[in-house]
């Protein structure tokens, strides 16, 4: 038995069962990683800078941060025959993926406050949508994903781990660093449930109501074009939650089907790795404005290559 000092290192279990498939893996991730940075967009042009945006930015941040988190230490590990991360590694590992994770889950709420306040009270949205009020719904998200986190890379931090010093997956976090402590960790899973409940649940229970009032609305709306239009303000938004939230309860609250490996990795890849690529993706397919942004974005790329071709 080993106590936290003498743990210098993980081993990460996934995807070794697999060797001949790696470097169809890292071409898979990597296009999926430059996928998700196309999100960053939204945050050149200042023309975007109004509230939806403003929240829309933060969360393509969000999304990039915390594929940058997991998806650079994938692929570097692809090349090595030991797939190893430190203890520190670990550690900071899960304080940034806890921190976007709950900053997200807050920030979908603050959005989805947006969308009710754009659609039930148009005439009043300028003022309660202020830029001071998006300020500080954003500023707090990310209190709230900052102490959450803390306090989780804390508590872990104090675990006494036995060996093996193995992950049966391809990143760190909490649950399976809990499986490796020989020491109690009551306190460490009582914690994870009152977060859950305060950083998951509730702002869930609170984007679901506001959805509510936003379909009412919708559907108080005399004319078939007004219906549409305004669902197409919020259809972008609506969409990100359900994939974020069903992959989240399928990721952690998915029945027990036994120990598969592949199965879980499979999960966890969706969740953590397809899902925040999915965001770009969503809100420039169905965003004009998004759209003129990229295609600009291409012609100068475009221009930029040309120049210096000749």
């Amino acid at each position: 038995m080993n106590n936290q000092t003498d743990v210098t290192e993980f081993i990460f279990l996934g995807f070794s069962k697999h060797p001949n498939l790696q470097g169809l893996v890292f071409l898979v991730f990597l296009v999926i990683y430059l996928t998700t940075l196309v999100g960053m967009a939204t945050n050149v042009s200042p023309a975007l800078h109004i509230p939806m945006y403003y929240f829309l930015s933060n969360l393509s941040f969000l999304d990039i941060c915390y594929t940058s988190t997991i998806i650079p230490v994938m692929l570097v590990n692809f090349f090595r025959e030991k797939k190893t991360i430190t203890y520190e590694g670990c550690l900071s590992q899960i304080f940034f993926l806890v921190t976007c994770a709950g900053t997200k889950c807050v920030l979908l709420a603050a959005m989805a406050f947006d969308r009710y306040v754009a659609i039930c009270h148009p005439l009043q949205y300028p003022v309660l949508m202020s830029v001071r009020v998006c300020f500080c719904l954003v500023s707090g998200s990310w209190l709230c994903g900052l102490v959450n986190s803390m306090t989780h890379t804390v508590l872990a931090a104090t675990l006494t781990l036995c060996e093996p010093n193995q992950i049966s997956h391809f990143l760190c976090d909490i649950p399976l660093l809990l499986k490796l402590s020989c020491s109690d960790t009551s306190l460490n899973e009582s914690v994870l449930h009152v977060a859950s409940a305060t950083i998951g649940l509730s702002p869930c229970l609170f984007t679901a109501m506001s959805y509510i009032l936003i379909i009412s609305a919708i559907l108080r709306i005399p004319s078939a074009q007004g219906r549409s239009k305004a669902f197409s303000t919020c259809a972008s938004h609506l969409t990100v939650v359900v994939v974020f939230y069903g992959m989240a309860n399928f990721n952690y609250d998915r029945p027990n089907v036994g120990c598969n490996l592949d199965m879980d990795i499979l999960v966890s890849v969706f969740f953590c790795v397809v899902t925040p690529m999915f965001n770009p993706i969503i809100y420039s397919l169905r965003n004009k404005e998004i759209k003129g942004v990229l295609w600009k974005l291409a012609r100068e790329a475009h221009f930029l290559v040309r120049s210096m071709v000749r």
